[in-house]
């Protein structure tokens, strides 16, 4: 075999990746694809064989012992962003009107909010900072 007969072997094994890539959404296969087009350049660099299946091996194993980390952080790393109420737990605000465990108002994110204290016997006077624990119907529960 020449080595463009060598070079368009490399170019067809890396479409089969890709193909079978697309079917199975395993991205260990795109790797091997990439890894497969380093052997086809190779190819058309030098006649070794052997020469091409090292640099299609070498490509392939470090891509995915690189990939596949950063894969995997990036996919549990980053939390849900919060919208609306629930973007509201856990801010500070400011008391307004004296909190207890039936009523009261705060500032919180710019608005004035109806409060309650999550505890019964907790009480909180104005001029305080709360944490906001949870949003009950148009009501802030603070602590």
């Amino acid at each position: 075999m020449s080595s463009v007969d060598f070079w368009v072997g490399w170019l067809i094994a890396a479409g089969g990746f890709a193909i079978v890539l697309v079917l199975t959404a395993m991205p260990e296969l795109g790797m091997l694809a990439a890894g497969a087009v380093a052997g086809a350049l190779t190819a058309g660099v030098t006649d070794s064989l052997v020469a091409q299946v090292v640099v299609f091996a070498v490509v392939s194993t470090a891509l995915i012992l690189v990939v596949q980390p950063l894969a995997r952080r990036a996919r549990s790393g980053s939390p849900a962003l919060s919208s609306g109420v629930d973007a509201l737990i856990g801010r500070s605000a400011v008391v307004l009107v004296r909190v207890t465990g039936s009523g009261g108002r705060i500032r919180l994110a710019g608005e004035e909010w109806s409060a309650r204290s999550l505890g019964e016997d907790d009480i909180y006077e104005p001029g305080s900072h709360v944490s906001v624990v949870e949003i009950d119907g148009a009501t802030a529960v603070v602590m």
